[in-house]
């Protein structure tokens, strides 16, 4: 009986489990939920990502599920999602440092702006890297 052609390369990705992608893909829709809050209500995007229960639920999950994801394309989508979250709460700290200066008013009220743009430009390539099931390199 002759033998499988294409054996597996001793360096291929191990299989991801599907559970495991729906479960990202239900951290990037509670984020993109407090964002879209953020947009609708009387809060701001960065305070709505950064502050709100969807927001907050999905970093929960995320540190519960990261390491099951260690050594696949996941274990990058899950590190993107902290590293947004973390560094907009630093930024925010900073704009809202910087705000409540006089002279740094316009300079505060245009980090929020930039933070908020930042925030939705991850979350965008984050989920179609994710679709794609491709990483994020960070």
């Amino acid at each position: 009986m002759p033998q499988d052609p294409t054996p597996a390369a001793s360096g291929d990705a191990p299989r991801v489990d599907d559970s495991l992608v729906t479960y990202t893909h239900v951290m990037y829709a509670l984020h993109s939920l407090a964002v879209l809050i953020g947009v609708t209500t009387f809060h701001t995007i960065v305070g709505s990502f950064i502050g709100s229960l969807p927001s907050i639920i999905a970093v929960i999950m995320n540190y519960a599920r990261r390491s099951a994801t260690h050594g696949t394309y996941l274990e990058s989508h899950f590190r993107w999602q902290l590293r947004t979250f973390w560094y907009a709460v630093l930024w925010a700290c900073v704009s809202g440092l910087v705000l409540i200066t006089i002279i740094g008013l316009f300079l505060g009220l245009a980090g929020f702006f930039a933070l908020a743009i930042w925030i939705i430009y991850r979350l965008a390539r984050g989920w179609l890297a994710l679709r794609d099931r491709k990483p994020l390199y960070v």
